[in-house]
């Protein structure tokens, strides 16, 4: 009788856990990235009496937490992250790395990505031209600035009037009040040199006429026309300086014979620099068929289709994003991008073992395996999200149905001990 007490205590006890594991499931239902677990009991048997197994009660064998998906929340912040598929965040602080699917990450006064316990967020390095390594490390955001990039190419798409005089040879100070002469067209382009100042160099373009040699060399067909661009800057006084000339050479059908490009125009700006002006890339004499792809020479208006040109100012940290493979990019002042780091992802051959810790963190252990840590997308490991966070995955119907059985169960336990009290009492009385 005392042994059915016993094991209506050990029902009890086992009830009241399921209680409490689903009590911490319904008080965590708007907790980001939580994990609801269950209760998984176990009965208790003693040993034979008369020759037949007698149970004593039930045990709690374990609390499984469940790796379901949880729907995802869009926000504002572009730091906060959600994991759609497998793996964790991995995260790093006093107490060594942790493991979390809460992605409410954040900017600490360093720079740093931090989750609301202040630990670190881990990636990939970048080295200092933006490419990603193998190094892991804390995901840092406190790139100020890119430092300046010198042009050295330009490539101009125009259209010189086929229509436009035959001049003689263009003259920097020959128009009247000084201003340039011998000419029927110009355009303007904007370079940058190695400390990241713009310069304007005005390329002014001049119609040679007619000629049957391009570069000392006789040209088929028979002849050519010869337009000459001569590019001028202003130097350290202001004075407009011409640093070079370059001739282009177009067929009778207008199509861009060649741009003799080389070699580059130098420029004396901080340092002597070279830049590149390409008319076209499919020139005959680069091995092109038409020589239509670029600059051409019809009987229109002067007109420019497309300038480009490489270089840039230092720049600023503007913004940046996060796509789904977890890589980070900044967007700066002067409109370049940098890749700044990648967010790696975690995952482990058991995933249920890991030791649950405080702040929605989880901690390796020998039953869950080594962090198997790689680039989201790779591998199994889901896709990052950002701008969303992880909802909890606990289901509160699911609770209530749960908490009704635990009650019943603890119920009736409870009851089996008042009938053995009632059996205790009437043996007493009878005694008497």
């Amino acid at each position: 009788m005392i042994s059915s007490m016993y094991t209506a205590v050990s029902g009890l006890n086992s009830e009241d856990a399921a209680l409490s594991v689903i009590g911490n499931n319904i008080a965590n239902q708007n907790t980001v990235g939580f994990k609801g677990s269950n209760t998984l009991f176990g009965d208790v048997l003693s040993a034979e009496v008369s020759g037949m197994q007698v149970g004593s009660g039930a045990r709690v064998d374990n609390v499984t937490p469940q790796f379901t998906q949880g729907a995802l929340e869009t926000t504002s912040n572009a730091l906060d992250m959600a994991i759609e598929g497998n793996g964790f965040f991995v995260v790093n602080g006093s107490s060594g790395e942790r493991y979390t699917r809460a992605g409410e990450f954040s900017m600490d006064k360093n720079g740093n990505v931090v989750d609301s316990q202040g630990d670190v967020l881990q990636g990939y390095q970048v080295d200092s031209s933006g490419n990603i390594t193998g190094t892991i490390g804390n995901i840092n955001l406190t790139v100020s600035q890119i430092p300046p990039v010198a042009t050295s190419a330009v490539t101009m798409k125009l259209n010189l009037d086929s229509t436009s005089p035959v001049t003689a040879a263009f003259n920097l100070t020959g128009g009247s009040g000084g201003t340039p002469a011998n000419y029927g067209y110009s355009t303007t382009v904007k370079v940058y040199d190695v400390q990241g100042v713009a310069h304007q160099v005005t390329a002014y373009f001049t119609n040679l006429g007619a000629t049957s040699t391009v570069n000392g060399t006789n040209v088929s067909p028979t002849s050519v026309d010869n337009w000459k661009a001569t590019y001028v800057y202003d130097n350290t006084s202001g004075t407009p300086t011409i640093a070079g000339t370059q001739n282009l050479y177009f067929t009778s059908s207008g199509a861009l014979y060649s741009d003799s490009q080389d070699p580059a125009i130098t420029f004396p700006f901080a340092t002597s620099q070279p830049i590149t002006f390409d008319y076209g890339t499919a020139t005959y004499d680069e091995g092109g068929t038409t020589g239509l792809d670029g600059t051409t020479q019809f009987a229109s208006d002067s007109a420019v289709e497309n300038i480009t040109a490489d270089g840039s100012p230092a720049g600023s940290l503007e913004n940046y994003t996060l796509d789904k493979n977890g890589v980070i990019s900044g967007t700066f002042t002067n409109g370049q991008k940098k890749t700044l780091g990648q967010v790696i992802l975690a995952n482990f051959d058991s995933p249920t073992n890991l030791q649950q810790l405080d702040g929605n963190l989880y901690a390796q252990t020998v039953d869950s395996g080594e962090a198997l840590i790689g680039k989201p997308q790779t591998g199994g490991l889901g896709s990052v999200n950002s701008g969303s966070l992880e909802e909890s995955n606990v289901d509160l119907s699911d609770q209530f149905v749960k908490m009704i059985a635990a009650q019943s169960g603890y119920e009736a336990n409870s009851k089996m001990i008042s009938t053995m009290d009632q059996l205790m009492q009437t043996l007493v009385n009878m005694k008497q």
